[in-house]
């Protein structure tokens, strides 16, 4: 099986937080040292206030890490669950792309 060249991580803490500048500014800064990580759309739950992020990677292995390692450690910091998905970027291309999709622009 091929190893796809672009990889989508969807994350989300299972907590309660205002989405101010305090949560992301450091955490911004700090992202920009994890291996293969291309690009971060941070994500803040309506209603529930639940944080998370999809995350586009170079690999399956680069993406993996993150979550057990980074993504795993806060949430243990902050006491909550975390749900991570992985998502194979090279196979829905064709149809992103078909639907406008920035990750996918020419």
């Amino acid at each position: 099986m091929t190893q796809p060249s672009r990889v989508f991580l969807y994350a989300e803490f299972q907590i309660s937080a205002s989405f101010t500048e305090d949560l992301w500014q450091d955490v911004n800064t700090a992202m920009h040292t994890v291996l293969g990580l291309r690009n971060k759309t941070w994500l803040s739950g309506i209603n529930s206030h639940s944080v998370g992020g999809f995350y586009e990677f170079d690999s399956i292995q680069n993406a993996r890490a993150y979550a057990e390692g980074m993504l795993s450690d806060l949430a243990k910091t902050v006491n909550a669950s975390l749900s991570v998905k992985l998502f194979d970027g090279d196979v829905v291309a064709e149809a992103s792309r078909g639907m406008n999709s920035p990750y996918f622009a020419a």
